[in-house]
C-alpha cells in the first residue's frame, strides 16, 4: 500500500557529485524516520544516513562531511546529496521509510517499514 521510488543514480567521476531522491506514495498517514542504505559489490547492505521527521540526522562515519541527507515532509521525499564521491561509494542505494499506513476507509493506522528497489551509483573514471 506504500511505494518508495528512488531516482538520481548514475555514473560519475571520482570527486563528482550526485543527488538522490526518494518519494513515498500510497496510503500514508505519516512518515517517521527516512534513510538511505547501500550495498556495494560483494558487500552487505549498510546504513548511509537517516533523518527523523524532526530532521535530526545521523551519518555513517565513511560519508560524514561529504553526504547530506534532507527531507521534504510536504512531498514525502528524502534526498541524499553526495559530494566528493569516491570509487568505494559505488553501490546500489536503497531508500527506507518507517511509515504509518492508513488503509482506505479505515479510521486507524498501523506502522510498517518499506524499501525502495534501489538506484545504482557508480563512481569511476
Amino acid at each position: 500500500q506504500v511505494q518508495l521510488v528512488e531516482s538520481g543514480g548514475g555514473l560519475v567521476q571520482p570527486g563528482g557529485s550526485l543527488r538522490l531522491s526518494c518519494t513515498a506514495s500510497g496510503s500514508i498517514y505519516s512518515i517517521d524516520n527516512m534513510g538511505w542504505y547501500r550495498q556495494g559489490p560483494g558487500k552487505q547492505r549498510e546504513l548511509v544516513a537517516t533523518v527523523t521527521r524532526g530532521v535530526t540526522t545521523h551519518y555513517a562515519d565513511s560519508v560524514k562531511g561529504r553526504f547530506t541527507i534532507s527531507r521534504d515532509n510536504t512531498k514525502n521525499t528524502v534526498y541524499l546529496q553526495m559530494n566528493s564521491l569516491k570509487p568505494e561509494d559505488t553501490a546500489v542505494y536503497y531508500c527506507n521509510a518507517e511509515v504509518k499506513v492508513a488503509p482506505p476507509g479505515s479510521s486507524t493506522y498501523y506502522g510498517s517499514e518499506y524499501w525502495g528497489k534501489g538506484t545504482l551509483v557508480t563512481v569511476s573514471s
